[in-house]
């Protein structure tokens, strides 16, 4: 496997088109779902409306209907009327990923969009007030064990982690486990999950319509009042993901030798599940203070679409959300990837079938070329009239497949446009 990096300016110099902004993208997002039949039907005359002219009306109406408000905490709400049927789907966009972590603390992100679903003071436990002191006790007994482990005193790491395990018992019996989720289904709620990126972590579910002020109130103290219970054992689930995705799979460490060659000073070079060795050292206290710092109303943005009247949010989001206190603005990621001026490669000897990963720097999406390498992308991986496609599979039948994506791994900052190619029976790496 092998990996090669380069830079595409010169392809794109001189050119520069606009950025599409985020209500612009949500608007055109609807407009797929809210377009009418009478725009795919057959036989149109020669006199029909141009696409053009067709699509304003639409988009028009689609942007009537999304409102915008900020709360005085500085939370930001988006919400999109949609009547067309009696269910309402949320989203709580926290503008914090990977890319966020301090350093020694990779996958610190990811770890707490799993204990996102842990619980509250009131929702998970049987009785927070006995279950405190013993999730305190655990992080007592945790930074000892580390603390032992440095000086090698195996007797006393046994006689540590026999505590542990102990502590750990007697507060997992006052756990109620999913309570979030039973409450949710009980309620006809769907979709409950999470997803971490390099960028931004994002929660999302979806509830009949009348159980927006439920919503509101699970939303709300999930993040004013959240506890981090079962930490220890949700980070072995966490390294096992890991031994999963990266670490048993040609493809996951490919991906990460990759991002650790191309960015030599970004944490867009990090993993963004996690190096094994930070997971392992990471402590409750550790993901508190990420939680503190970045998990600020003037931080988090609320989507709400479906069957709902905007005021009746904008009053139910004062009334729940508007308890968060405001919070001064996080610290932003100040290093610059500096310009790369050589190819570098990577080669990893495998069990596994032959493939390739070419990539090329690209600047961030709010850049005004970035349509431009969208444009680029396109061109080259998008179906079977692709360049890449037609080339490499149908002409020389040296893959079996192309593929490619752009604003890897993530498009917040400066990234990188990624190239793959998987090689043909008979067929090289080099081909």
């Amino acid at each position: 496997m092998r990996l090669y990096l380069r830079s595409l300016a010169q392809f794109v110099q001189g050119l520069h088109w606009k950025a599409f902004m985020l209500r612009g993208v949500i608007v055109l997002l609807c407009l797929g779902l809210l377009w009418p039949q009478s725009a795919w039907a057959k036989d149109v005359p020669s006199t029909a409306p141009t696409p053009a002219s067709t699509v304003k009306p639409y988009l028009d109406r689609v942007t009537e209907q999304v409102t915008e408000f900020k709360l005085k905490n500085g939370l930001k709400f988006i919400v999109l009327e949609r009547h067309q049927a009696p269910v309402i789907s949320f989203l709580t966009y926290a503008d914090v990923g990977g890319a966020n972590e301090p350093e020694g603390q990779t996958g610190a992100a990811h770890f707490l969009e799993h204990l996102a679903f842990k619980g509250t003071r009131q929702i998970g436990t049987r009785n927070y007030a006995a279950e405190r002191p013993l999730l305190d006790r655990l992080d007592q007994i945790f930074v000892q064990q580390r603390q032992t482990q440095k000086t090698g005193n195996a007797g006393q790491v046994t006689t540590q982690q026999s505590e542990f395990e102990q502590v750990e018992t007697e507060a997992q019996k006052l756990v109620i486990q999913n309570e979030m989720g039973q409450i949710v289904n009980r309620a006809g709620g769907v979709g409950l999950n999470a997803t971490t990126s390099a960028d931004a972590t994002q929660y999302f579910y979806s509830f009949p319509s009348n159980k927006l002020e439920l919503w509101m109130s699970l939303e709300s103290e999930r993040f004013l009042e959240p506890v981090f219970r079962e930490f220890y054992k949700e980070k072995e689930v966490i390294l096992e993901e890991r031994r999963m995705r990266t670490d048993n799979s040609p493809m996951g460490k490919m991906v990460e030798v990759f991002l650790e060659k191309a960015f030599t000073v970004h944490p867009y070079g990090r993993p963004v599940i996690g190096s094994a060795q930070d997971l392992q050292n990471l402590s409750r206290p550790d993901v508190e203070a990420f939680f503190q710092t970045y998990y600020g109303p003037n931080n988090l943005t609320m989507v709400v679409v479906g069957d709902v009247n905007p005021a009746e949010v904008q009053r139910l989001a004062n009334l729940y959300f508007g308890r968060y206190p405001a919070k001064s603005a996080p610290p932003k990621v100040s290093a610059v990837e500096p310009p790369q001026r050589e190819e570098r490669t990577v080669t990893l000897s495998l069990p596994s079938q032959p493939f390739y990963l070419e990539g090329y720097h690209r600047p961030a999406l709010n850049h005004p070329d970035s349509v431009i390498y969208d444009l680029i992308a396109s061109l080259m991986t998008d179906g079977r009239t692709s360049r890449l496609y037609q080339s490499l599979v149908e002409r020389q039948q040296v893959a079996l497949a192309v593929d490619g994506l752009n604003g890897f791994p993530g498009d917040k900052y400066p990234n990188l446009m990624l190239f793959y190619g998987l090689t043909a029976p008979g067929h090289s790496v080099d081909e």
